[in-house]
């Protein structure tokens, strides 16, 4: 399509109601690549303390409104959960956690441990401690954990009801985290100056994830269930045994990228945190693999998920690969443990996988094994192949013009008397390819589906989700 008819395209569009934000994404289009991925995340607020000294009643408090489950029993809330949160203008995220407790087993040792990861994926915290029960030993040992992550905290002596109770906040100053602001969660009371105190500690842009420069080695998530194999691979890959993977319980994860050398360059193996999990921790796996996957996905640019291609998919395998396409990063499926499987588990295997990963035939593959190395030099081609796709730019021109043929072989249905038409499609952004088009009426999901296919068939795209939004504009009123 020459820039004559992509000009009239664009002179058609005059004639519907476009908004500013139309005309400025119109007027923008084609400046995007590397550099228009987002400034960076929220800045990340988490509440942490021991159980059932009201945590959630404060995050109730702070999002106003009763989401977060509150009962007068210890350890109600066991997952970290976030909420998107705004106070004195500043949009941040919250976490609520579950209690941290010392020496528990079982579910509550899971609740402490996902309080401490809650503690290094956040910019600031929320201390909360029971002005009525006073600092306890668990409570001590929450601040030992508050000192070594560094992170600046809010120290809230909360169920202050009243005057008669502030004398107990201020026995807390002998935890030193400075000064302890007394706050009834219930009632409100003091939450107000509390949140000042926390969002003054907050950056600009979460500084725990996604806020990576550009440039230099590419960064690579190296993700999959407990068990599947990623420290096998990423010591074979680093020709050492560089990942502990039995820490002493108790300890801080310490959250170290691996530079590697591959195919003659160095890339950066985020830390995905799940592959130093604990050996001693046998609950609640599935929460923390999403959990430590997320927090890999915000600092990477691609990811490799691992899958045991010995045993059947599990819906954990299925919820990483899903969280990858929904992060908007570049995906390579690497199916490990290739040399335990036979003919009849791989053709169970190529079934699995045309039933259970149906959103993503558009990831590379690559079947390895990571204890022997076998076919791990094919990860280099099929990381360049899925990065390549994820920063690919379609000229609007040639856009357009691949539109317009797929409207007149197929077009949209008819519905209701009428038939939607598409008007102009550009490419927004890279990492990963966004698309708005802009349309006469409302596209099906079914069409939407359809487009996206096509897309893919001309464009490539492999190895990387891409994005197509509709924006319905009505024609202008004589």
């Amino acid at each position: 399509m020459d820039a004559g008819v992509e000009g009239a395209l664009r002179a058609g569009l005059e004639d519907y109601e476009l908004s500013p934000e139309d005309v400025a994404l119109l007027g923008d289009e084609g400046a995007g690549g590397p550099e228009d991925a987002p400034a960076g995340p929220l800045p990340v607020l988490a509440v942490v303390g021991r159980p059932n000294v009201g945590k959630s009643t404060l995050v109730n408090r702070i999002i106003g409104r009763r989401e977060a489950v509150v009962e007068d029993v210890p350890g109600v809330t066991r997952d970290r959960v976030s909420y998107p949160a705004n106070w004195a203008g500043r949009d941040f995220t919250l976490v609520d956690t579950g209690g941290w407790e010392r020496k528990v087993e079982g579910l509550n040792l899971a609740v402490a441990e996902q309080a401490e990861i809650a503690i290094d994926l956040a910019d600031a915290v929320v201390f909360v401690v029971d002005a009525t029960v006073g600092a306890t030993s668990s409570d001590e040992q929450v601040v030992r954990l508050l000192r070594r992550s560094g992170k600046p905290v809010v120290l809230v002596a909360n169920k202050v009801d009243g005057p008669r109770q502030e004398a107990d906040a201020t026995e807390l100053w002998r935890l030193g985290l400075g000064e302890p602001f007394p706050v009834s969660a219930l009632h409100g009371r003091g939450t107000g100056d509390a949140l000042d105190a926390a969002v003054r500690l907050l950056p600009d842009v979460s500084a725990v994830g996604g806020a990576e420069p550009t440039g230099g080695p590419r960064r690579v998530a190296l993700l999959g269930r407990p068990n599947v194999g990623k420290s096998s691979m990423l010591n074979k890959l680093a020709g050492s045994e560089r990942v502990v993977v039995h820490p002493t319980a108790g300890t801080t994860r310490d959250p170290v990228d691996e530079l590697i050398e591959l195919g003659g360059r160095t890339w950066r193996f985020v830390d995905t945190a799940g592959i130093r999990r604990r050996v001693h921790l046998t609950k609640g796996a599935d929460f923390y693999a999403s959990l430590r996957t997320q927090a890999a996905l915000e600092k990477a640019e691609v990811a490799v998920v691992l899958l045991d291609a010995s045993e059947p998919l599990t819906e954990q395998d299925i919820r990483i690969v899903s969280l990858v396409v929904e992060s908007g990063r570049a995906l390579v499926v690497a199916y490990n443990k290739w040399d335990l499987t036979d003919e009849e588990r791989r053709h169970y295997l190529e079934r699995e996988i045309e039933k259970e990963l149906v959103q993503i035939p558009w990831a590379p593959r690559v079947n390895v094994s990571a204890m022997t190395g076998r076919h791990l030099e094919r990860l280099v081609p099929a990381l360049d192949t899925a990065l390549d796709s994820w920063d690919t730019r379609v000229p609007t021109g040639r856009l357009n013009s691949f539109l317009g043929q797929v409207v007149a072989a197929q077009p949209h249905p008819v519905r209701g008397g009428k038939q939607p038409r598409i008007l102009f499609g550009t490419q927004v952004s890279t990492r990963p390819p966004r698309f708005v088009l802009f349309a006469s009426g409302f596209l099906e999901a079914g069409y939407r589906r359809f487009l996206e296919r096509r897309l893919r068939e001309e464009f490539g795209f492999e190895g990387s989700p891409i994005e197509v939004s509709v924006r319905v504009r009505e024609k202008r009123k004589r």
